[in-house]
């Protein structure tokens, strides 16, 4: 009884229509990460418009903090994303007994490497910030805001490995709701640390910790009671070793590419850092804006490794290759609409997080010129996913750390020199990615799987 209804109440990816079932996975995904970063924005909006004279710190600190915290989420959702690969292979085989072990050890190391970046974390916090060359202006509150945030990283780091366990099973509405929930307290705390009781930077941080920590209390509750073949037991939480290692040879080079973007970016923003509070705050606002759409171009591309796993594991090869080429088409769909409503609505979304007229016209230049770009990223995140969804993830590490990390400091060292402005500065990101996307497309010729697993 139970394995029939784990079986019926399981998102099918195995048959049926790719078409359909792509964005039914795919838009929960990007609604879920566009709602973390619309709440994630809250903290900006809300210390921008009710902190009075050190509104635009305030709103600086924050930003100067994003690559830190992309950097260390980055990587960890990396790893996650491991072990999404590996329940999906491990299901597409009907492999109950490797599942369990991956879903437990997962939560575990969660929990355990979450709490391992909190220690190292708050000894680093000041080196880290000085290294990005914040003024001096914005760095007591930049590193108020980061070391609060620092302590949350335990159930940040569990919300996100659990997310990524539901969605192996193609639930996504799951991970969805609870952050819903969760961003409205913490909106609400947001704005009841700072207008109630006069907080700042550390207002805000505290709300994200708590809002945090709710959303992963849920999943986790859901995780134990659930009848999807994922369901855990808290006191089976242990480490598989060979399951872990599985995880680790596929996660860890994810995690590593998703980290390189977080490194090169912490390189831009000493960049923009030396350009002013004002360059700061524009690029601050914008950031809230362009990452709604790279959020859908990493759904589809999570889509492209969710069902290529699953159909690996099951040996529907040419299925993987119709996953990867529907991905493309309508992940291609979904950013030319968002483009377009960014090209009209830019000016008043920027308005929100800060009215100051010089910020919203930087902050609209650094939209303008990043924004067609994401088409390359696009093209890039879902490329990597389908060979992810292989076991195939050292490779396109590699090229990131050479097309992304390796070209932004390169241009940040000798191009931006030429000509220290804000434009030039922001034209770093259309080449890098069209450069790294390039490299992928290659790659992924070259590898072929589908090819080469026939022929096997």
């Amino acid at each position: 009884m139970e394995k029939s209804l784990s079986n019926k109440r399981q998102f099918n990816m195995l048959e049926g229509r790719l078409w359909s079932k792509l964005p039914m996975f795919a838009l929960p995904v990007a609604a879920t990460a566009i709602l973390e970063q619309l709440f994630s924005a809250s903290d900006v909006a809300v210390v921008g418009n009710f902190t009075g004279a050190a509104s635009t710190a305030s709103v600086a600190a924050v930003g100067a903090n994003t690559p830190i915290s992309g950097l260390i989420v980055n990587l960890f959702i990396g790893v996650a994303l491991g072990a999404n690969v590996v329940v999906a292979q491990a299901l597409g085989r009907r492999d109950q007994a490797t599942v369990d072990r991956a879903v437990h050890t997962a939560v575990l190391m969660a929990l355990i490497a979450g709490l391992m970046v909190a220690i190292i974390g708050e000894i680093l916090a000041a080196p880290f910030l000085t290294l990005l060359k914040v003024p001096e202006d914005v760095f007591s509150l930049a590193l108020l805001y980061l070391r609060i945030y620092l302590l949350g990283m335990p159930v940040i780091l569990l919300y996100n490995f659990e997310s990524a366990i539901f969605r192996s099973v193609g639930e996504t509405r799951m991970p969805l709701l609870a952050l819903t929930f969760s961003g409205v307290v913490n909106v609400l705390l947001n704005l009841f640390f700072v207008i109630v009781l006069h907080r700042t930077v550390d207002g805000v941080a505290m709300a994200t910790v708590i809002a945090n920590g709710i959303s992963a209390a849920i999943l986790f509750r859901r995780l134990t009671t659930t009848h999807l073949p994922i369901r855990m037991t808290p006191r089976r939480l242990r480490i598989d070793w060979q399951v872990l290692g599985q995880i680790l040879r596929i996660g860890l080079p994810a995690g590593v590419q998703g980290a390189m973007f977080g490194i090169s970016n912490l390189v831009v923003q000493s960049a923009i850092n030396a350009l002013g509070v004002v360059a700061m705050a524009a690029s601050s606002a914008a950031f809230y804006i362009e990452v709604i759409t790279f959020d859908i171009l990493n759904a589809f591309g999570q889509a492209c490794t969710t069902f290529v796993g699953q159909n690996y594991g099951a040996g529907q090869y040419q299925r993987c290759r119709r996953v990867m080429l529907l991905c493309i088409a309508e992940a291609a769909l979904a950013i030319a609409f968002v483009l377009a409503l960014v090209v009209v609505f830019g000016k008043p979304m920027l308005s929100i997080f800060n009215d100051t007229p010089a910020v919203i016209a930087l902050g609209y230049i650094r939209l303008m010129v990043i924004m067609p770009a994401h088409f390359f990223s696009m093209v890039y995140e879902v490329l990597s996913g389908y060979l992810r969804g292989f076991g195939i993830s050292l490779v396109p590490a590699i090229l990131t750390v050479i097309g992304v990390c390796g070209l932004r400091v390169a241009w940040v060292q000798l191009v931006l020199p030429l000509a220290p402005n804000f434009t030039t500065l922001m034209i770093v990101y259309p080449v890098t990615l069209l450069t790294t996307a390039i490299f992928l497309i290659i790659a992924t010729c070259v590898f072929h799987p589908v090819r080469k697993l026939e022929k096997a």
